[in-house]
């Protein structure tokens, strides 16, 4: 009797390992402009028929909320940045307790109560070239680069896109469903993104880099843009 009583708790204890088991979660963004993989100094073409290049592409993601058909896992207090530059930073990998993922949502920025909590480390670290010292608050998405469109010194564009406050705000929800699912429950699994440049562009708003090669300050300029980035996002892959 004591031996079926231990191979009965052995057993529950084994079952809710299986339930509580953590699996890695691999969210890879992938930048493009159009169909082109996205490449330093490569030319572009947006709507316009502007040409340019990219020199510097970086965004902030955060509040990560996956979700399951009756279980929801909040990140929301972890922030990223997506930085074109560096290879490493546009792989974030999560710990979840999910085994059959139903959706993906992220702020695309950094949320009001982070842009009023002054300077940050990590990935918020001013040092990172993303945080308005004069404006107290973050870029939430920075674009630069050069079009013979711009005219501007050395045809430089350079979109620094923030602004948190009511009317002003320049995050983004971002949200995936999946009809099937993405299913984690025997191994780690990847969500690959893409994040199109050319919608800066045009996607909701018409920003033509020869009108408007700047915008470094919080203000209707800038939530066009943010409505435009907004719109960048495609699911790639799910593995």
């Amino acid at each position: 009797m004591l031996k079926k009583y231990c191979y009965f708790l052995c057993l529950i204890s084994f079952t809710n390992i299986n339930v509580d088991a953590q699996h890695k979660l691999l969210i890879c963004f992938k930048n493009i402009a159009g169909n082109q993989p996205l490449q330093k100094d490569s030319m572009y073409k947006n709507e316009f028929g502007e040409l340019f290049t990219v020199h510097v592409f970086k965004y902030y993601i955060s509040n990560i909320v996956l979700q399951s058909e009756n279980k929801t896992e909040q990140f929301s207090d972890e922030y990223f940045l997506i930085d074109d530059a560096d290879s490493s930073s546009k792989k974030i990998e999560l710990n979840t307790n999910l085994n059959h993922i139903t959706s993906l949502k992220f702020l695309l920025g950094i949320d009001s109560v982070k842009n009023v909590s002054g300077v940050q480390t990590g990935s918020l670290d001013p040092a990172k070239g993303m945080f308005w010292v004069w404006n107290t608050g973050y870029v939430m998405a920075k674009l630069e680069g050069k079009s013979a469109s711009a005219n501007t010194p050395q045809h430089a564009f350079s979109y620094h896109v923030g602004g948190y406050k009511q009317n002003e705000n320049t995050s983004r929800e971002i949200s995936f469903k999946f009809l099937s699912g993405v299913d984690c429950s025997n191994k780690n699994c990847t969500i690959t993104i893409s994040a199109d440049v050319l919608k800066w562009f045009n996607a909701i708003n018409e920003i033509r880099i020869s009108e408007t090669p700047f915008c470094h300050e919080p203000g209707s300029l800038a939530t066009k843009l943010a409505d435009n980035y907004a719109q960048m996002f495609n699911i790639v892959k799910v593995e």
